[in-house]
Formats: structure tokens, C-alpha cells, sequence
């Protein structure tokens, strides 16, 4: 078993200030002691009660499915002999209604893109299976019910 610790940290300010008028940027302090900016999206609550170029938990929670599919990804090239030289994913997450009307992160995209290099190169069914393995091996992916997809975008 594993922990792993995150203190969210926010204060009103203007304690003057109507109920539903105060801002939504806090901070996230993780246990190696980074401290990141943070706030609700700017989508759902708009400027200047939220700050847009915080990390807000949606895009959060995208990232932290793309990273976790990454590592796992590099992982098992370098298990399997594979030198991978770059990783690139514009991943995308979409938030609707889901099938019991609560509004959710229902699907994630990832769409990685690596890039190898050295004698021993992956064909596209080898760079597939490496993708089933990150994504069947992802703790995150593992935790969450929202459907997470790979679409590689490969090319060796």
C-alpha cells in the first residue's frame, strides 16, 4: 500500500463580499513540497471568481491519465528493448451528463505520439501492444470510470 498526499489550500479574502462572489483560485502543495497554482475552470466559473492560467481538477485529471499511460508506456518499450526518444499526447478529456444525469468526465482521448530510435525499432502492432500494456497497467486509468481510449499516432 501506498499513500500519497495533496493539501489544498484556499482562503475568501474579502470576507465583505456577497456569498457566491469569491474567487475559486487556491493551490495544490503535493508531499515533495511543490505548491502549483490552481482554480475552478474558467469554462464553469468565469473571470475574474476563477483564474485561467491555473490547473483546474478536469484538466487535472487528464493530465494525470496521460502521465501515468506515459510512464507505463516507456516502461514497457525499455522492457521490451524499444529506445524511445520522444512522447508527445494532446489528450482530451469531455464532460457531459452521464448515464445517471450527473455531469462527469466521461470520456478521455489520449492521442500519443512517440518517437523511437536506435537498431531494434517497433512495428505499429508492437507500438499498439505497448499501449495496451501502459493502459491496462495504469493505476489512474484503473481507478476511474470514465472510458479512457489510446489512439496512437505513430509512426516509427
Amino acid at each position: 500500500m501506498h499513500e500519497y498526499q495533496a493539501t489544498i489550500s484556499w482562503e475568501r479574502g474579502d470576507t465583505e463580499s456577497p456569498l457566491h462572489r469569491y474567487s475559486r483560485a487556491h493551490t495544490w502543495t503535493f508531499d515533495g513540497g511543490l505548491t502549483v497554482p490552481a482554480s475552478a475552470s474558467p469554462q464553469i466559473v468565469r473571470a475574474p471568481y476563477s483564474d485561467p492560467a491555473a490547473i483546474d481538477p478536469e484538466e487535472a485529471f487528464v493530465a494525470a491519465l496521460s502521465s501515468c499511460h506515459m510512464l507505463w508506456f516507456l516502461d514497457a518499450a525499455a522492457q521490451r528493448g524499444f529506445r524511445v526518444t520522444n512522447y508527445v499526447d494532446n489528450a482530451v478529456g469531455v464532460m457531459e451528463k452521464n448515464g445517471a444525469g450527473k455531469v462527469a468526465i466521461t470520456r478521455v482521448r489520449l492521442r500519443p505520439k512517440a518517437t523511437f530510435a536506435g537498431e531494434k525499432l517497433p512495428t505499429t502492432e508492437e507500438i499498439d501492444a505497448l499501449h495496451r500494456t501502459a493502459h491496462e497497467e495504469c493505476f489512474i486509468a484503473n481507478s476511474v470510470t470514465s472510458e479512457v481510449r489510446c489512439e496512437p499516432a505513430n509512426t516509427t
